[in-house]
């Protein structure tokens, strides 16, 4: 990937202009708006189109989260969301922070991508998507039930 045609910004207002990309890591609106003014939103650009976006909240202190990773799907497996996960560790060990969280669906290939961006399993909070979401998840043809939280250290 030709990494100079790539610029990250910082959104700040108009984060729901965003909803649709962000809907693909979050099927349910009423989920994503829990957490998307309280967040941070990068969006990385290609050619002066957004190709992927991430939101990322402080939990406590030194620890954030990212609550939503999402690749437009025609631009998928072109490194452009780990060129973004970099780009988010760095942003934030800047910051003085401790570490990064991230929740996915037990069992999935998404796990093994954020394994291969440094994450390490921490913890599962059984349950969280029978709970939490009106319409059951299916993922890589998974249907989920339990969250995985990852970890990386900064």
């Amino acid at each position: 990937m030709e990494y100079y045609f790539l610029k990250i910004k910082q959104i700040t207002t108009n984060k729901k202009d965003f909803i649709d990309l962000l809907l693909l890591a979050d099927e349910e609106e009423r989920m994503i708006d829990k957490y998307l003014e309280r967040g941070d939103v990068f969006a990385l650009y290609a050619k002066n189109s957004v190709r992927s976006i991430c939101v990322v909240t402080c939990e406590k202190n030194g620890v954030y989260e990212i609550k939503n990773m999402a690749t437009e799907p025609s631009s998928q497996r072109m490194g452009y969301a780990s060129y973004l996960i970099e780009y988010i560790s760095s942003f934030y060990r800047e910051k003085k922070s401790q570490s990064i969280i991230v929740g996915t669906g037990y069992g999935t290939s998404t796990v093994d991508f954020y394994k291969k961006c440094g994450f390490k399993e921490s913890h599962i909070v059984k349950n969280f998507f029978t709970d939490n979401y009106i319409n059951p998840i299916v993922e890589d043809g998974v249907h989920l039930v339990d969250m995985i939280y990852l970890k990386k250290e900064l």
